[in-house]
């Protein structure tokens, strides 16, 4: 009986650690679909960013002509 308590308890053990195990593996999947969602509106920004940036350059090129 003292054996069949033992393995008992060592796979209740088991269990905990494989749930926490689980529970960190979703944070990171969660964490990994957040960064890509950040990646793709950083992006959208940034093309934005750039597209007013050339408006700027050529703004200031007819400026400079005047």
């Amino acid at each position: 009986m003292a054996v069949e308590e033992v393995v008992g308890n060592l796979v209740t053990e088991l269990g905990k650690i494989g749930l926490w195990v689980q529970a960190l593996g979703l944070i990171i999947i969660f964490w990994i679909i957040f960064q890509i969602v950040n990646l793709i509106v950083n992006r959208k920004k940034r093309k934005t960013l750039y597209g007013i940036r050339e408006d700027l350059k050529r703004i200031e090129g007819k400026i400079d002509k005047l």
